[in-house]
């Protein structure tokens, strides 16, 4: 068997440094997606929504080193996120207003079979639970992003600089949702040490 892959360290969508903007051309990719709304933090859509994740994304990672002889590290949790209004984002932070798709990248080995196979699997023990999960192609272009450590409320300022500087300044507006990279289990390291990618899609203005 091949040795493990980890996405994190091949893919350039995954590479970003702190106080710097940078322009990248992605990939069009597919992910799992469960969405919702409302704020993060009170939620209970949100942790059930990566309750729906996880198992089946540990499955298709099995199912892929057992019958494909394909192993991987199952890559980090994602979000995508919009709002009426973006400055809910950044002066505002309504997070009531928020909308959100957590997501969990696939590699692109896996096909549709794979994926009913894993889903019929983690449904088998909890069946109500995945009725909203679904796999769909994610393809955002050319996108702005930057590296953030610390908590998800010190985020405002980066962003209002991406949206409000880097991105005009550069001849760019903004398409898409707000796209987060989750590279720390937040449930798991504290606020100070969170390491989260901010992306923003934009094409020419």
């Amino acid at each position: 068997m091949a040795d493990k892959i980890d996405l994190r360290k091949t893919l350039d969508a995954y590479r970003a440094r702190q106080g710097e903007f940078r322009i990248v051309d992605l990939e069009p990719a597919r992910y799992l997606m469960v969405d919702g709304h409302g704020d993060p933090n009170t939620s209970p859509a949100f942790a059930e929504a990566i309750e729906k994740l996880y198992p089946v994304a540990y499955a298709l990672k099995f199912a892929s080193k057992q019958e494909l002889e394909r192993d991987y590290v199952v890559p980090p949790l994602e979000g995508l996120w919009s709002a009426d209004d973006m400055a809910s984002f950044t002066t505002a932070r309504d997070k009531s207003a928020w909308n959100w798709t957590l997501v969990i990248r696939t590699p692109d080995w896996i096909d549709a079979g794979l994926v009913d196979a894993a889903i019929g699997k983690a449904a088998a023990k909890n069946p109500p639970r995945l009725a909203e999960l679904r796999w769909e192609l994610l393809d955002e272009g050319r996108a702005v992003q930057t590296l953030h450590v610390g908590s998800f409320d010190d985020e405002g300022p980066v962003l209002e600089r991406m949206h409000d500087a880097f991105i005009p300044q550069h001849g760019l507006r903004m398409t898409g949702r707000h796209h987060e990279v989750y590279l720390s289990d937040f449930r798991r390291v504290p606020p100070e040490r969170r390491r989260t990618i901010l992306r923003q899609p934009v094409e020419a203005a």
